[in-house]
């Protein structure tokens, strides 16, 4: 829609330099009408000209139904029509492309076969990059790092943070993560018993997992231990507080009217209440980051210290990053790999209290298998946890089931194609996990049920039965899947096996309508109120 910017522009100019022109002989009048009447027409072109006649994409099949303003979705905000995609996946004959509408008619095509998704997520995945609106988005909570950046950038960095995030040295992390677990469980335990008589033993798992995740990617990823799970009110996490709450009604409005005007620049310079928690929590998260980088770099250059094989060392002896740079890896890895896990965590208490009969089962391999933590100084190493196979099993269900992240988009960069199908540049793309990982081709017909057995078996610890690389897709495929997801599943299984172990947990409104939360992850709305009963023996 730029050539509606360049009308306003030429005309506006015209008005300057010629003011007989003028409206009602005013230039300012003149220049508020002209944006009132280049806006409308924006709007009417998006809403009912551009997806009925313009489109260059009329050649992928959509929906038949479709609204003049909410498009095929029925909500008038910026949400994926989850409902909706499923049953047109299903239903609409397509070869791995289909076309829908959301909120303002905005124009959106979702990958539904293995074979799109191979080749934009692997032999075509330069073609196509985060929308510039996602990455102003992000960059303010998770920094300018390997998660935004793109093309030759993105592999240069990819290349020289892999060794961090090695199949080995995530192996030699499990103590790590199995210590904070076994913190994060006996202060739950000392929260309940500290109670009066008047409260239950509710807790609230969000809080709680947030805390412990936060710790866990500072000392494995930073060689830093920020204690927030002793000292919840630390600055740190106090900041993440503020920055991963989810978008109010004014938020939302205020993103749908920038997104339909072409413009979301606007909506993070407004003097929102929004933009100032996420301004001053970014602030606060960068001067952390920068503050352990300096740390880092002076006990990197004492000949007696013992620098580790953390994120920070490893980027730094890459000579590949500046400060700046350096900033904003740590940025990406505090947010990022914090806030995935800790939402992995809420879903698996919710999935368990859910499925009693999983939670019991579990709970029986952990006591089998591993000593209590109740031992003054519990360890653990990676073998013991890898040789659960239903614990395994639960992680990789609860991580198909319920993806913390459960769609990513992307806009294609040039003239392309897919499955033989030409996309312009500038098509928008949803890959969703959230669709693809219950579809009943990839999965078969008890795609839709949570059954951890799926993955139980000869050949199916690793792939559930599924028929494609391509039908798990939580953290995505090739060269821009997540770089952190071993470390991820390995830190799930030790913070599931510890809070199984010694909890029995149930949902303190078990009846109660799921609702959900959505924000950088999408989770349940409440953090998952649980009532965690302390179990003896282990």
């Amino acid at each position: 829609m730029g050539h509606f910017r360049v009308l306003f522009l030429g005309v506006a100019a015209g008005v300057y330099f010629q003011p007989q022109y003028a409206i009602y002989n005013s230039r300012i009048a003149t220049v508020a009408i002209l944006f009132l009447i280049v806006s409308i027409s924006k709007l009417i072109y998006q809403l009912i000209l551009y997806p009925a006649l313009f489109t260059p994409i009329k050649h992928i099949p959509t929906p038949g139904k479709r609204h003049w303003l909410i498009g095929n979705s029925t909500s008038f905000f910026l949400e994926t029509p989850y409902e909706g995609l499923r049953e047109w996946v299903r239903t609409i004959p397509n070869e791995g492309l289909l076309r829908y509408y959301i909120v303002g008619n905005l124009e959106r095509v979702i990958l539904t076969s293995p074979k799109a998704l191979s080749e934009l997520l692997v032999t075509k995945v330069y073609d196509f990059e985060k929308p510039l609106m996602v990455r102003q988005s992000l960059r303010r909570v998770v920094g300018d790092g390997i998660l935004l950046a793109e093309g030759d950038e993105h592999k240069l960095q990819r290349k020289n943070l892999m060794p961090a995030f090695s199949y080995r040295h995530i192996k030699d992390l499990y103590p790590v993560f199995w210590a904070k677990s076994a913190e994060m469980v006996k202060l739950i335990q000392q929260d309940i018993e500290n109670r009066d008589a008047t409260e239950d033993n509710t807790i609230q798992v969000r809080n709680w997992a947030s805390r412990a995740t936060l710790d866990i990617i500072g000392v494995a990823g930073m060689d830093h231990d920020f204690d927030s799970l002793r000292d919840p009110g630390n600055t740190l996490n106090k900041s993440y507080q503020r920055i991963f709450v989810a978008p109010n009604l004014v938020t939302k409005i205020l993103i749908v009217t920038a997104m339909m005007l072409g413009n979301m620049d606007m909506v993070a310079k407004l003097p929102t209440r929004r933009n100032k928690d996420i301004t001053e929590g970014g602030a606060v998260v960068r001067d952390v980051a920068r503050q352990m980088i300096r740390q880092k770099k002076a006990k990197m250059e004492d000949p007696n210290a013992t620098t580790g094989f953390d994120i920070i060392s490893v980027a730094m002896k890459s000579g590949t990053f500046d400060e700046e740079n350096l900033v904003d890896q740590l940025m990406t890895f505090l947010g990022a790999g914090h806030e995935t896990t800790a939402t992995a965590m809420q879903w698996a208490v919710y999935a368990l209290c859910k499925n009693p009969e999983v939670q019991t089962r579990l709970r029986e391999e952990i006591r089998a298998n591993l000593p209590s933590i109740s031992a003054e100084n519990p360890t653990i190493d990676a073998t013991a946890i890898d040789n659960l196979p239903y614990l395994h099993a639960v992680c990789n269900e609860i991580l198909r089931f319920h993806p913390s992240v459960p769609n990513t988009v992307r806009i294609a960069v040039k003239d392309t194609t897919l499955v033989g199908k030409a996309v312009p540049k500038g098509t928008f793309l949803l890959i969703s996990p959230e669709i693809l990982n219950h579809m009943e081709e990839l999965w078969g017909p008890d795609a839709d049920k949570f059954n951890p057995d799926r993955f139980m078996g000869p050949g199916k610890a690793n792939t559930g039965g599924a028929t494609s690389n391509y039908a798990f897709l939580t953290f995505l495929h090739g060269p821009r899947s997540c770089i952190g997801q071993g470390f991820a599943k390995s830190e799930l299984a030790c913070l599931l096996a510890a809070t199984v172990g010694r909890f029995h947990m149930e949902l303190k409104y078990p009846d109660k309508k799921l609702e959900i939360r959505e924000g950088a992850t999408v989770s349940p709305k409440d953090g998952v109120l649980a009532k965690f009963t302390p179990l003896e023996g282990w």
